[in-house]
């Protein structure tokens, strides 16, 4: 298991979540570098995302958190109708930044049930990202 895998891991047990992936940034391109509990079907789809689509690139672009509390019920504009896939209700993806504050990716986690990850939570997931950057 990789560096990256074992944080990603480490997340999910601290966020009580079961899904998880980490993208680098291409350009405009997030590439996934690893990923924990997404279903086959969705893995081929979420292996490149455009900066501005689905969760993922819309943290990137945004260079903001993008959280949908019930994915389920609401797509909330960004995420994509295979994201129902995933059985994941609230997820959370963050940009991870480098020094100069450009976008090298992004971290995002998902619980089956809804949820609305508080403003702490969102907090330490940025620093978990952060942490990941030292990766890419």
């Amino acid at each position: 298991m990789s560096e990256v895998q074992k944080i990603l891991q480490s997340t999910l047990d601290e966020f009580s979540c079961t899904t998880g992936t980490v993208h680098r940034a291409n350009a405009e391109i997030l590439e996934l570098v690893a990923s924990i509990g997404v279903p086959e079907m969705i893995l081929e789809k979420v292996k490149i995302i455009p900066f501005g689509k689905g969760i993922a690139g819309a943290a990137a672009s945004s260079k903001e958190p993008v959280e949908l509390c019930n994915l389920q019920q609401d797509l909330g504009g960004v995420a994509k109708e295979d994201a129902r896939k995933t059985g994941v209700s609230g997820s959370i993806a963050v940009p991870i930044f480098n020094q100069d504050h450009f976008v090298i990716g992004t971290l995002g986690i998902g619980k089956i049930a809804p949820y609305e990850f508080s403003v702490a939570e969102k907090k330490r997931l940025s620093e978990i990202g952060q942490n990941l950057s030292e990766f890419f």
